[in-house]
């Protein structure tokens, strides 16, 4: 199974699909079932390597593993090398397992152009699975920038009446931060001469360099988080992409950020990150707090959500930052806990859009009484996302509050307000559209679930009570990893005082040896000049 080319077959299989699709000719109905039909399966046959891959993974070891390096296909400070860790492993997950139910989820919304938005997503998942697997820093970039392209996209041409606005804002914001990143890879270059991840990981880069380049990896990877004051572009991307849309940029694109941070930041600029997590810290205390007021006052649902996500990511970088096996834990696992609940809370807005082409929350109201299916399935996603015990959501804030506690109170106090700003407005949304009073005689009339939709949100809500109740499938295997993680941060940081009085040591033993030889002949001539003047 080591031996085994899994992650590449993950990574280009959503190209063959594509290529097949390109091939499908006939009539315009036929075309669309049969398009939607490859798709399907595509995603389907990566999810089941995804499968493959779990099962194969050793959850004891913290090394890479699967790894495949190309030595022919390398270019000067250039390999093909993938690999999966603890760390990242979950996330390619994440990719495969979300995006059928993201094609499942358009199956009747996306009426136009329907061979093209197919296509968009697979070269979509291709490119995400790419970015966690990748382990040479200049195929990450590569990966991590082609993702723009496809969701681009999928936003301006499938999206709402602002698309074409918010299509260009999401990929602006992005491109400039990645061009940073860019300028700070290659420096990482010229100052190590090579672009293999692991081994920049182990050999971190001198601190006055490592400051610069935690700024510019920053700008990149706190834009695609998002973090605040850099977060604009994600609501309106949020209200004008169709609903899949929404789903794999809140559950995956998101996520490619802190994980930026964890293969980037703390390993290869560990006092840079030391420096600059005060900074860190505040910025996330802010965005939990000011995001979570906005999301109280919103009318649009997507909107609420949106404002929601960059709350929840700042629970991540909480405890990223924190530097602790806690917080570093928790914030992997809230990542991948937002991914479910998040894209849930995004297919049960389109489930009523679809129905009632609005997402004004004051358009609803009183749904229990004719979609009491719904009103279920709405309920776990909604007490996931408040983080009750019991839900996935619970397990990533409370760790990463608990490494918060552990390294700064005060910050982690102001922190747990959004906990309960987060109960708040989760609750209230939910009151309205689902025990308030029903006006909209439209939405008196709204059909529950269908077959498709209920096979579509299932899965998420078993996924997010299991983890709830059984956080140890995922806790298990990336603990080897973050323990790593954290254990070669921390003997850098304690070991640099160390080193710095040796080399003091070392000039006080060389200037000694340097001066006394010059001293000794000045006493002696002087000793000689006072006999001579004696006698």
């Amino acid at each position: 199974m080591v031996d085994f080319p899994v992650l590449s077959i993950m990574t280009f299989l959503p190209l063959a699909g594509v290529a097949i699709i390109l091939m499908i000719r006939g009539s315009a109905e036929d075309v669309e079932r049969n398009v939607k039909h490859m798709a399907l399966y595509t995603s389907l046959f990566a999810l089941a390597f995804g499968l493959f891959l779990y099962k194969g993974f050793d959850g004891a070891s913290a090394e890479f593993q699967f790894v495949e390096k190309v030595e022919w296909f390398s270019s000067p400070g250039f390999t093909y090398h993938m690999g999966v860790d603890g760390i990242s492993v979950f996330f390619v997950l994440l990719s495969v397992f979300l995006t059928p139910i993201c094609i499942l989820a358009s199956w009747d919304a996306i009426k136009t152009r329907v061979k093209e938005y197919m296509i968009a997503f697979l070269v979509l998942e291709s490119f995400m699975v790419g970015a966690f697997c990748a382990l040479d820093s200049v195929l990450f970039y590569v990966f991590f920038e082609a993702v723009l392209i496809p969701m681009f996209l999928i936003i301006g041409v499938w999206g709402g009446p602002r698309r074409v606005y918010s299509a260009y804002k999401f990929f602006l914001y992005t491109l400039l931060g990645s061009v940073l990143m860019l300028v700070a890879l290659l420096t990482l270059y010229a100052q190590t001469g090579t672009t293999d991840i692991p081994t920049l990981m182990e050999n971190p880069v001198a601190v006055k360099v490592q400051l610069w380049l935690w700024l510019a990896f920053f700008a990149s990877f706190a834009v695609k988080m998002p973090m605040w004051p850099v977060h604009t572009w994600l609501p309106d991307a949020h209200v004008e992409a169709p609903t899949a849309g929404s789903v794999i940029l809140a559950g995956v694109l998101l996520k490619m950020g802190g994980y930026g941070f964890l293969r980037f930041s703390l390993p290869m600029l560990p006092d840079a990150s030391l420096f600059f997590a005060p900074l860190v810290f505040w910025l996330s205390v802010i965005a939990i707090i000011y995001t979570s007021l906005v999301a109280l006052v919103q009318e649009d649902m997507k909107k609420l959500i949106a404002y929601s996500s960059v709350a929840h990511m700042g629970f991540v970088t909480l405890g990223i930052f924190t530097m602790t096996a806690q917080g570093v834990a928790g914030g992997i696992f809230q990542m991948l806990s937002h991914g479910l609940i998040s894209a849930a809370l995004f297919l049960c807005v389109g489930v009523v859009y679809d129905r009632l082409h609005t997402r004004e929350i004051g358009r609803y109201g009183g749904l229990v009484n004719n979609m009491p299916r719904y009103a279920t399935l709405f309920m776990i996603f909604m007490l996931g996302s408040v983080g009750l015990p019991g839900t996935s959501g619970f397990v990533g804030e409370f760790l990463a509050l608990l490494g918060a506690f552990k390294v700064d109170t005060i910050v982690a106090a102001f922190a747990t307000t959004g906990v309960v700003l987060g109960a708040t407005y989760m609750l209230l949304l939910y009151r309205r559209v689902i025990f308030g009073p029903q006006a909209n005689n439209d939405a008196a009339g709204m059909l529950d679930l269908n077959p498709r939709e209920i096979g579509i949100l299932v899965p998420l809500a078993l996924l997010v009570l299991y983890l709830g109740v059984f956080p140890g499938v995922v806790m298990d295997r990336i603990t080897p990893s973050v323990d790593k993680l954290v254990g070669d941060y921390q003997a850098h940081i304690n070991r640099e005082p160390l080193a710095e009085e040796e080399r003091v040591e070392e000039d006080v033993i060389v200037e000694d040896i340097i001066v006394i030889p010059e001293a000794a002949p000045i006493e002696e001539i002087k000793k000689e000049e006072k006999g001579k003047t004696h006698d």
